[in-house]
């Protein structure tokens, strides 16, 4: 039986991977007690003992971890930013490409993606690749998400009594953690301008992409896109298009609606003229954008079913 073991359990992210662990009786959990969970020689041990290693820490620390691991047969899925972008480790979004999950299920060095760019990188990825939208696009990605995705700080802030915060924009200088994997996985020369923002509600996504259709090669049309998005996701478990008349039914779209499930939900809206679009993903940024894909990533790198452990549809998260 595979043993794994989560560097960092007691954190957001790793307590939600812990919470879709547990009960499995096809791996075998490697646990520290809370006194050695920061003793370096206890958790040297842990990590070279395990088949699969998922680091739920901060950049510095994660790449410390990496550094403490000699056994050359432990894979490692790093739920940190430090290696996204780095040689030597597969980009852990495995819907990214058709041939990703092959790509993700033979590496030992698996960084998990961020939130946010989970988000951006389905909805543009496929279009830059098809050629709808152009490499050197001046992209424009806006977010929200629930305030579970700044960590225990930003949750005990939301959850203080007399804390009565609805709502705030940050990044105002338009740096983020996540542009570069942003800017590379989605396949653009530049860096998108990024505004992300927090709601007061616990978890949940949206990303959106607003587009000038008719700036763009052939001015294409919702559906064109929406067909993209439909062959390039083809099979995907986890990633549902919604289709061009549904979207075009729809009044609201509510960041909470995929909460406990791993599904991402690719919506196109348009003006009625057809020269503006708007193309948004929906998500859980503690699933799909986070544990959830790690626990996907798991499954790939075991050689097991990916959705065990998962819910597919949001029926089954109820």
């Amino acid at each position: 039986m595979p043993k794994v073991f989560i560097d960092g359990e007691a954190g957001t992210t790793g307590l939600q991977i812990l919470d879709r662990l547990q009960g499995r009786t096809d791996i075998e959990l490697i646990r520290l007690d809370e006194a050695r969970r920061k003793d370096d020689a206890a958790r040297h041990e842990a990590l070279n003992a395990a088949d699969v290693a998922i680091l739920c820490l901060p950049d510095e620390a994660a790449r410390d971890a990496v550094a403490m691991i000699d056994n050359p047969t432990t894979r490692v899925i790093d739920a940190s930013t430090a290696h996204r972008t780095a040689e030597g480790w597969h980009y852990g979004f495995p819907e990214m490409d058709p041939d990703h999950r092959d790509a993700i299920a033979g590496s030992t060095r698996i960084a998990n993606p961020g939130c946010y760019p989970t988000g951006a990188i389905a909805l543009l990825r496929p279009l830059v690749r098809a050629g709808i939208v152009p490499t050197d696009y001046p992209a424009t990605v806006n977010a929200i998400s629930g305030y579970s995705g700044g960590g225990k700080a930003l949750i005990n802030r939301f959850e203080a009594e007399g804390d009565e915060t609805p709502f705030y924009l940050y990044a105002l200088s338009l740096k983020h953690k996540h542009l570069p994997e942003m800017q590379r996985w989605c396949g653009l020369k530049h860096a998108p301008v990024f505004m992300p923002s927090v709601g007061r509600f616990r978890q949940g996504m949206l990303v959106s992409v607003p587009l000038h259709l008719s700036a763009l090669p052939g001015s294409p049309a919702i559906a064109d896109m929406v067909e993209i998005w439909r062959a390039h996701y083809a099979g995907a478990r986890f990633v549902e298009v919604v289709g061009a008349a549904e979207a075009a039914g729809m009044a609201e779209l509510e960041p909470q609606a995929l909460n406990g499930s791993n599904r991402l939900c690719l919506h196109a809206f348009g003006s009625e003229d057809g020269s503006q679009a708007v193309l948004v993903a929906q998500l859980d940024n503690l699933g799909k954008g986070a544990s959830g894909a790690a626990v996907q990533n798991l499954n790939l790198s075991l050689g097991l079913d990916e959705a065990e452990g998962l819910t597919e549809r949001l029926s089954e998260a109820a």
